[in-house]
């Protein structure tokens, strides 16, 4: 048996509301039950939160950030469809209890106790995470408490739309808005305006957004405060629909909500809700409020609970008694407890194939159509099979659109696709990314590009704690497939400098769950296209395409005019598979991209001097392709990698490893570029890899 909790705003409502004078009688009309069922909501919501730190102090639970103060929500919820997509504050706890309420068959404080107690028949995650999800409330499961999920609300409602506009099938009704809730302190941060910036420029140009927007404001970051008046100065007049009301009474926010989900659904455009809260019991139960608030900050609180207020309105009006008051709210803490006892009861994962299972990649066919010309013509001739197979197959990003890409590559989509398909974007990644994520829930296969590699760190966590995540805490219930392309790598001459020509990706390759290709060659590149494309439809696979910008052009291998780089094969390439050229005895020489061609010219001149070596192309730098690796590597017994990232974190730090777990005891070295950002100009030859280094080293390794 669970033990009974003792926290001062408990204790406070239940004194408070002793202290209530009756009203003339118990009502108990229909125009009462809407607040009725709302002050439900907000019971079981707070009894979660005080059952949650007292499993914490236990060691039962391991999930403590509460809704305590943010009730109001749950009028949000009714001012809603149960089939109108939410991506939820992470102090939602009465919305999701409110929104169960309408659809039949769930258990809201079941599931809730479930993730708190990390039990694998949680119906989100399986045990992995506590989020506020559910396929069956269209709910979408967010970890993010720093409002990343913002870019793919604005990418969810855009896809709506562009579904509709394109007769595709959506698993959201044609009218349904989106929903997007966050924090004041997240409100801040430069993912957040990022996102509203992108809605705003999406309003001025009259495309239709249906997200409504909604900040639950309670004036503290954890222990930094907003200041007050904030969020309206910040939002208010700043080219969006803005409502504004107090959540913790109902009376308030009940006819504003509905107005505000009425608004954007009627006019299919983004709408800011603000909600004025309090954030009661501190941020966690692992915060210790006393140490940035006074007692007398603490308690002067406590009159803005909505609870309180609930009550007291329901006194008031004669609905309820406060005798009845205190019976429901004692009922809800035994309704709740005794969730909790069954949910600390169920099964936790134990083991790591079975934690990792949503994230596992099968194995898929991928048609592969033959091309011709370059590396920049190869991925083009790709992206229009894609384009023409795939209906839900959408291009975008900066510049992709009329102009065809900084360097050619999507030049002609959009006059064969039309805007609809391969468009333009503002210039943000953290919203092109969003708008992949967002689109590819209503059922698109999104190719957005990221015009550098340098770029991408801006938006990083787009990949590694949005697009990455989904599956994993989902349980494969909700999937995010997309081809994210990138332009990068170095040895581009004649422009730009480290943002122009950037050769590191260490930050992706430890992403778990996330395809990285890097292909050398045209044929190459669409064959892998065509496997990532079948991959994300397949698996929902999260795809980084890594395009070297030095080899977009490039036709010759070993003399001008011998046309030695040009596609020459039509050939599939599954997931993690390897291409080898040669059948040397002596060396085999393992690299990827502009590595591949600088190999093949050394492993030429080696030959002149009677060492013969093979070239591995890794083609695949996640997954990396191990078996390739092992069979060629112990055939020939000496193994260079020639590796064009840096010697910290670079991928011959992988392969290196993947040699050694899988046995291999021969000779084994690497070159590298330098651990430095790129210069401009001739400089750059100084800190990158180059032939001569590789030379050499194939020289050292097979005659020393």
């Amino acid at each position: 048996m669970l033990g009974l909790v003792s926290e001062p705003i408990d204790e406070h409502f239940t004194r408070t509301v002793q202290a209530l004078s009756s009203s003339r009688g118990t009502g108990n009309s229909a125009s009462d039950l809407p607040f009725l069922d709302l002050f439900d909501a907000q019971l079981g919501s707070r009894h979660v939160d005080l059952i949650a730190r007292e499993l914490g102090s236990r060691g039962q639970g391991f999930y403590s950030i509460g809704s305590s103060g943010h009730e109001g929500n749950a009028a949000v919820a009714v001012a809603l469809r149960p089939t109108d997509p939410a991506l939820l504050h992470y102090r939602s706890g009465a919305f999701y209890i409110a929104r169960a309420r309408q659809v039949t068959g769930t258990n809201p404080l079941l599931d809730m106790t479930l993730g708190i107690a990390a039990a694998t028949d949680e119906p989100i995650s399986g045990g992995r995470h506590k989020v506020f999800g559910n396929a069956q409330l269209s709910i979408i499961p967010l970890t993010s408490t720093i409002a990343s999920h913002l870019p793919r609300a604005v990418g969810l409602a855009l896809g709506m739309q562009r579904a509709a506009k394109l007769g595709l099938p959506s698993p959201w009704p044609k009218d349904a808005i989106v929903l997007c809730g966050f924090g004041d302190a997240s409100a801040n941060h430069s993912t957040a305006l990022g996102a509203l910036n992108a809605a705003r420029h999406c309003a001025y140009q009259r495309l239709p957004l249906p997200v409504l927007f909604v900040c639950e404001d309670n004036g503290i970051g954890i222990s930094v405060r907003t200041p007050p008046g904030w969020i309206e100065e910040a939002h208010s007049g700043a080219g969006m629909k803005y409502f504004s009301a107090d959540a913790t009474d109902l009376t308030s926010v009940v006819p504003i909500a509905a107005e505000a989900a009425a608004w954007v659904r009627t006019n299919r455009a983004p709408a800011f809700l603000h909600l004025r809260t309090v954030r009661l019991m501190g941020h966690a139960g692992s915060d210790v409020e006393s140490a940035y608030r006074t007692p007398g900050e603490i308690t002067a609180d406590y009159s803005l609970d909505p609870l309180v207020k609930t009550a007291s309105l329901l006194v008031s009006q004669g609905i309820l008694t406060p005798a009845e008051v205190l019976e429901r709210y004692e009922a809800k803490r035994t309704e709740v407890r005794a969730a909790a006892g069954t949910a600390v009861s169920r099964p936790k994962l134990t083991s790591a194939k079975e934690i990792m299972a949503p994230l596992t990649t099968s194995t898929v066919d991928a048609p592969f159509v033959p091309v011709s010309g370059t590396l920049a013509q190869g991925i083009n001739q790709a992206l229009t099979g894609i384009l023409s197979s795939d209906p839900g197959a959408l291009v975008f990003g900066e510049d992709v659109g009329r102009k065809g890409g900084v360097y050619g590559v999507t030049r002609g989509l959009h006059k064969k696709f039309g805007s609809a398909r391969v468009f333009d974007t503002v210039l943000d990644e953290q919203s092109i990314l969003g708008t992949a994520l967002g689109t590819s829930l209503v059922g698109f296969l999104p190719i957005p590009e990221i015009q550098y590699l340098a770029y991408v760190h801006n938006a990083l966590d787009q990949i590694r704690g949005e697009a990455s995540t989904m599956r994993f805490f989902s349980n494969d219930q909700y999937r995010n497939p997309m081809i994210v392309r990138i332009a990068g790598l170095s040895y581009q001459k004649g422009f730009g400098g480290h943002f122009h020509n950037d050769n590191s990706i260490a930050a992706l390759r430890d992403i778990p769950g996330v395809v990285i290709a890097a292909p050398a060659r045209a044929d190459d590149a669409a064959a892998m296209l065509y496997t990532c494309a079948a991959a994300a439809r397949t698996d929902g696979q999260v795809c980084v395409f890594l395009e070297p910008i030095a080899l977009y052009h490039t036709r010759d291998l070993y003399e001008p005019g011998d046309n030695g780089w040009l596609a020459s094969s039509s050939e599939s390439a599954p997931l993690g598979t390897a291409r080898i050229y040669g059948s040397g005895k002596d060396l085999t020489i393992v690299s990827f991209a502009n590595g591949v061609p600088m190999s093949l010219r050394v492993a030429r001149r080696l030959a002149a001097q009677g060492i013969n070596a093979r070239v591995l192309d890794l083609r695949w730098l996640s997954p990396l392709p191990v078996a390739d690796l092992l069979t060629h590597a112990g055939e020939t017994g000496r193994v260079l990698v020639a590796d064009e990232t840096r010697r910290t974190g670079g991928v011959s730090e992988g392969v290196f490893t993947a040699l050694l777990d899988g046995g291999y005891r021969g000779a084994l070295r690497r070159v590298t570029s330098e651990d430095c950002f790129i210069p401009l100009g001739p400089a750059a030859n100084h800190v990158l890899l180059d032939e001569d280094a590789i030379e050499k080293a194939a020289l050292d390794l097979v005659t020393g």
